[in-house]
């Protein structure tokens, strides 16, 4: 595999995303937002009653923490699904599939693409969040929360794994779907096992510690490597050139 060519190819889809802007806006903006928003949540809630209490706070970071997770699922999705089923309905993808490139080179090169821009916008968000948590909890609780372990799992271990499993759905999503928007839509069914673990880990039914997260991440590392090469087998040239209609 020549790493040139992979790169040739994701260069050109993060062309390609860069000047859609419904994408790129929506790919900033939700990191952006949980940045800004959660801080301020915990600054305000309860705080008629003096807050939550500082027993209470470092589980609420945590917890708070997951939406980058949550993130790192949904926000590959609209540009995978557009670098492969959007090029495949608006004809682009054919003269790419007529190159001397491999099926591995331009499968990896689309999936770089979609990979890199939410794992950059996702890390941006959460440095703006963690300074936000260190101003508050150096007040409240007297020491900087951030860095700690749970921090490096969730943002150095669980959202690049969780950003490659959407990436690589979506990729098997392609061989089947005619259609952006229905790419789009199936691919959001990723969010909800997610949702569904911030939502235990709120009504205290999961404890989101090193612990599980890592149990969390060696789960999702088995299940991108079964994607990888079931996206691989099924990302075949001849296959889109004659039956992708």
């Amino acid at each position: 595999m020549d790493l040139q060519n992979v790169w040739t190819v994701a260069s050109k889809d993060l062309d390609i995303f860069v000047k859609k802007k419904s994408i790129l806006y929506s790919t900033i903006l939700f990191p952006l937002i949980a940045a800004i928003a959660l801080p301020i949540v915990i600054e305000f809630v309860g705080q008629s009653v003096g807050g939550i209490p500082p027993d209470v706070l470092p589980g609420v970071i945590n917890s708070f923490l997951f939406f980058f997770i949550i993130g790192a699922a949904s926000l590959p999705v609209g540009i995978a699904a557009y670098s492969l089923v959007g090029e495949k309905v608006e004809k682009s993808l054919e003269p790419l599939l007529a190159t001397p490139l491999t099926d591995g080179e331009i499968l990896l090169g689309k999936s770089l693409a979609a990979f890199l821009p939410p794992l950059l916008a996702t890390y941006v968000g959460a440095t703006i969040f963690t300074v936000f948590i260190n101003a508050l909890t150096s007040n409240r609780l007297g020491y900087l929360y951030f860095p700690n372990i749970s921090m490096a799992v969730i943002l150095f271990v669980l959202v690049p794994l969780v950003c490659l499993l959407s990436v690589e759905t979506i990729i098997l999503v392609s061989a089947k779907a005619n259609d952006v928007r229905a790419a789009q839509q199936f691919g959001g069914i990723l969010v909800f096992p997610f949702v569904a673990i911030y939502v235990a880990g709120e009504i205290g039914m999961l404890s989101l510690n090193t612990t599980n997260l890592l149990l969390i991440s060696a789960t999702i590392l088995v299940i991108d490597l079964l994607l990888f090469f079931t996206s691989r087998g099924t990302f075949k040239r001849e296959e889109i050139l004659t039956k992708w209609k």
